[in-house]
């Protein structure tokens, strides 16, 4: 029981269900988003929220009225910052960020995808829960400022040669290449036909690793 008595539990579950109808009224008023679609700066409204109203549930000392104030004033700004952002492209950029560009035309955009803080093996699972096998089915692919990955796929006939994400197929990496065939660099997905050498550096980025390539369909 720590320093309280017994006498404080039921105060401790009015005080919960206190605090539990205030937090479901502003869940309520902050409007409808899953959690996958939440941005940064909701993420941050939430958990604030959450932090108001755990103190005021089992702390003797922490009064209910202001954390009641602390909501009322999040939900506020939160109303106020919603507001402005409808109303302001660069505030609505600087809040909420933007959606990046992570592979075009089935390799890598490599040049937007360091700016990202997403690991290649994350992504490579997250493509393979959309049934995607290798980069080359892939036209476009964006990671949506609520973290989501949008892509969008050649159709059929228009797949290509791309690099394989499979978790086995990048432990194939060779820079000696043997025999006449499509490759596809293992940093940024840039495929080509190589005849046999000993080295040869990526045109896209100048790496030397390379595994063979898959024109594989997606099966869905």
């Amino acid at each position: 029981m720590g320093a309280e008595n017994w006498n404080f539990l039921p105060e401790v579950m009015l005080r919960t269900f206190i605090m539990f109808i205030i937090v479901m009224v502003s869940l309520r008023l902050l409007g409808k988003r899953g959690v996958k679609q939440l941005s940064l700066f909701e993420l941050v409204v939430i958990i604030s929220l959450g932090s108001a109203a755990g103190d005021p549930m089992f702390y003797k000392d922490v009064g209910i009225l202001p954390a009641l104030v602390v909501f009322i004033i999040i939900v506020a700004l939160y109303s106020l910052i919603t507001y402005i952002i409808g109303k302001n492209k660069r505030f609505e950029k600087l809040m909420e960020g933007k959606a990046v560009r992570l592979i075009k035309n089935g390799a890598f955009s490599i040049e937007d995808f360091s700016k990202e803080a997403i690991g290649e093996d994350e992504f490579f699972a997250e493509l393979r829960l959309q049934s995607v096998s290798q980069l080359g089915q892939i036209e476009e692919a964006f990671v949506e400022s609520s973290g989501n990955i949008s892509i969008f796929y050649y159709p059929d006939e228009d797949v290509k040669f791309g690099l394989p994400i499979m978790p086995y197929s990048l432990d194939l990496r060779q820079q000696n290449i043997k025999e006449d065939g499509n490759y596809a660099c293992v940093f940024c997905g840039y495929t080509e036909k190589l005849k046999p050498v000993a080295k040869y550096a990526c045109p896209k980025c100048q790496k030397d690793e390379w595994v063979k390539a898959s024109n594989k369909k997606r099966i869905r």
